[in-house]
């Protein structure tokens, strides 16, 4: 199984699972569950989640899927930038932490740079390591301005991830924000890996993943975790999608694959803003 190393030494599978919009339509409750606890069950232990998905509803919906399972799961939340003062930090991971049903997070991260200073929120951090809360923090959707930022900012140096927007269809990251974190030894977390299933309509991936006797998903997913130092977080509300998504970990894209990849999604030429959903 491909997998990434964090922090302090703590290996997580290269495909986790995402539940953006889980927990939105309550008739939809027991097959998320289900599709989590399934995830887990075929090595998927990497669950992320945030207190923004549906204002708590997702969460609720993890801690739910987690209960009998919770020392199997390496899980992630997040704080919405607005609640990230100090005081406002330390709040929003108790009310995630009940939401969850947990005495702890594996990883809490700011969801994106907001109107309070790191110095708050990076202090805040520190305080919930020291209580046992969260066990490491990072960010998401930071560009390279905001890690330099972030890198020279006092206890900066202890982020442990970033994660962001990537896939075939989003690959502005590969100019700097890639690059820039593998030297620094720092993982990525790709949201929206098949582009909220927009990729999976596109004929080309179709046709390449027909030859290759994948699903369109399956060539998507293999294709963001083709290196290391990445995970991918797709979100499957079945258990038949979260099948189809695991067997993505046994899947070795060829050098010829990877070329015709380059050539129907290709890679940047020059640097952009940062992408984000």
């Amino acid at each position: 199984m491909k997998t990434v190393t964090f922090a302090h030494q703590d290996v997580v599978p290269a495909l986790g699972q995402g539940t953006w919009y889980m927990g939105d339509d309550p008739s939809r409750k027991a097959d998320e569950v289900a599709s989590l606890r399934r995830g887990v069950e075929l090595g998927m232990t990497l669950i992320d989640t945030a207190e923004m998905y549906g204002s708590g509803k997702s969460e609720s919906v993890v801690g739910e899927a987690i209960a009998p399972i919770r020392d199997d799961v390496f899980l992630v939340s997040k704080v919405l930038p607005f609640n990230a003062s100090h005081e406002g930090t330390l709040q929003a991971c108790e009310a995630s932490l009940s939401r969850l049903g947990t005495d702890r997070l594996d990883l809490y991260l700011l969801h994106w740079p907001g109107p309070h200073p790191l110095e708050e929120t990076i202090a805040a951090f520190e305080e919930l390591q020291q209580a046992g809360k969260i066990r490491h923090w990072g960010v998401s959707n930071f560009d390279p301005n905001d890690m330099t930022e972030l890198m020279s900012t006092q206890g900066g140096e202890q982020v442990a991830t970033n994660q962001v927007l990537y896939n075939l269809t989003r690959r502005g990251i590969e100019w700097d924000l890639l690059p820039q974190s593998q030297e620094d030894g720092l993982p990525i977390m790709a949201y929206s890996p098949i582009e909220q299933a927009r990729l999976l309509s596109k004929p080309e991936l179709k046709s390449l993943a027909s030859d290759l006797d994948l699903t369109p998903a399956q060539l998507a997913l293999a294709w963001v975790i083709r290196e290391s130092g990445i995970v991918a977080i797709p979100k499957a509300g079945t258990v038949a999608h979260v099948e189809e998504n695991a067997r993505t970990l046994e899947i070795d894209l060829n050098d010829e694959t990877l070329s015709e990849l380059d050539r129907l999604f290709p890679p940047p030429t020059r640097a952009t803003s940062l992408a984000i959903l």
